[in-house]
């Protein structure tokens, strides 16, 4: 060995070879976030916790305030608390209407009750305007409140507004009437909403064959509309059957399994 040749050293190779002359990779940078990336950051992620609890919160304060100030205001003074405390009561005028829904429930339940309901149905049905109005908004109720009806209890595809192209429904009922006579096939009633406001949209009688039964709740169906799609729920289905599509694009599904009879006549409000 020369003596000028240079004294080995311990310190780490950095040249990508180790001893045994085998390339190594290179560690990977290190990526370090600014001070003005990790404020952006926490602040998208407060608002991320904030926004839907105050939301949901400030909604329910307006709708509590708007009842009490309504129910309360029939109060004569005397008996009004919040004229008579030096503070207001928050809630007064929800408790106050609960309370007197279920006093008219216990009171129609009895003979006198559906006695005082019929004879004003019957002054009612005497009315030429009123009368349409009060047998249109009971039926809605009475559908809707039933404890045996399936309206709006099932989510469904249906082909809208031309066949290749999907829309979320709700199944209102099985059609009836001139307009079931109308048709060759068995028809459904689906309500299809409009986003992001589901209280408005339209109403389509379906062939049964022709709709698709999701499974996912109503309430789930409902906020992937409000939300515009950006809110979807999980697949809850095996994944063997994940993988298998039932209908293909434009409405040609010879390639596709084939839909299951999923709308029996007894799962839908009659």
């Amino acid at each position: 060995m020369s003596d000028n040749a240079p004294p080995p050293s311990d310190s780490p190779d950095h040249s990508g070879h180790d001893h045994s002359g085998h390339d190594t990779p290179a560690p990977a940078p290190v990526v370090r976030m600014t001070l003005m990336g990790r404020l952006r950051a926490y602040f998208f992620a407060g608002i991320l916790v904030t926004a839907p609890a105050a939301i949901t919160f400030y909604i329910a304060w307006l709708l509590i305030s708007f009842i009490d100030t309504q129910v309360t205001g029939l109060l004569p003074a005397r008996y009004n608390p919040n004229e008579i405390l030096p503070f207001s009561v928050p809630g007064l005028g929800l408790l106050i209407l609960v309370l007197s829904l279920i006093l008219v429930g216990m009171l129609t339940a009895g003979f006198l009750g559906r006695l005082l309901v019929r004879t004003s149905e019957t002054l009612l049905a005497r009315m030429p305007v009123i009368r349409s109005v009060y047998s249109a908004v009971k039926q809605i109720f009475e559908t809707v409140l039933a404890q045996q009806s399936s309206a709006f209890r099932q989510v469904v595809l249906v082909e809208y507004p031309r066949r290749g192209i999907w829309a979320l429904g709700f199944v209102s009922g099985t059609t009836s009437g001139e307009v079931q006579n109308l048709t060759a096939e068995e028809t459904v009633n689906v309500f299809l909403p409009t986003t992001p406001n589901p209280t408005s949209g339209f109403l389509l009688f379906v062939p049964r064959g022709d709709l698709i039964v999701l499974g996912m709740t109503v309430e789930e169906g409902i906020k992937m509309v409000v939300s515009g799609g950006i809110v979807t729920p999980p697949d809850r289905r095996p994944k063997e059957q994940q993988k298998i599509p039932l209908v293909t694009a434009g409405g040609d599904d010879s390639d596709a399994m084939p839909r299951p009879s999923a709308m029996p006549e007894r799962d839908v409000a009659e």
